[in-house]
């Protein structure tokens, strides 16, 4: 019966194996949610005094912000039209 040596015979090869970087998996890619109209939880930082507008005429104050931020990326998009009017 043949004897292996319990070392590598070469130790350069022992080393590199032994370090070799750990591939990490990529991050999945966030798709969007497949329901239209569906709302997403969300943090946002905004000014006391634009959440306290929206919040004086009590509940609802949130689908208040949405409605005004849709309007404003509604508004944009026919702003920044051909030209030809």
């Amino acid at each position: 019966m043949a004897n292996t040596p319990r070392r590598p015979t070469n130790p350069m090869m022992a080393a590199e194996a032994a370090f070799k970087p750990v591939k990490k998996p990529a991050a999945p890619v966030r798709e969007p949610s497949a329901a239209p109209g569906v709302r997403e939880l969300v943090s946002i930082r905004i000014d006391r005094a634009v959440l306290d507008h929206f919040q004086e005429d009590g509940p609802g104050w949130q689908d208040r912000i949405n409605d005004a931020l849709r309007r404003a990326i509604e508004g944009k998009s026919t702003a920044g039209g051909s030209g030809d009017e």
